[in-house]
């Protein structure tokens, strides 16, 4: 079995706790990119939310630099096989909080690098 990426969904960049200002200054004003409202059950985590074209950019923030948020998301086909698949290879995988609309992990790479999977659950 091979992982079927679609697309990417989304990348996330971290701030410093409480620089959001500073940031939407240069995302939102200087970069001009779009902020989108980020869901309820994620705002208590700080930060927010940018779409460029079909892809978003996560501004999220972090305390300690080596214990980082930062991660990729792919959209793929077949969520729950994949992770089946992944399992039997010995992968780390975590289940993510529920976001409206999504059903997503996380795993991990050999380096502690996190990457999350993601679909619809009519894309499942």
């Amino acid at each position: 079995m091979k992982v079927k990426v679609k697309r990417l969904h989304h990348i996330q960049i971290c701030i410093p706790i409480g620089a959001e200002d500073e940031a939407r200054d240069f995302y939102c004003r200087i970069l001009g990119w779009k902020e989108i409202e980020k869901p309820a059950a994620l705002k208590a985590n700080g930060g927010f939310w940018l779409e460029l074209g079909d892809v978003q950019v996560h501004i999220g923030t972090e305390a300690v630099a080596n214990q980082s948020k930062r991660h990729p998301a792919f959209e793929i086909e077949d969520l729950e096989a994949t992770k089946e698949y992944l399992q039997e290879q010995g992968v780390q995988v975590k289940e993510a909080t529920e976001i409206p609309d999504w059903q997503r992990y996380y795993i991990y790479d050999p380096f502690s690098n996190r990457i999350e999977f993601l679909a619809t659950p009519t894309r499942r």
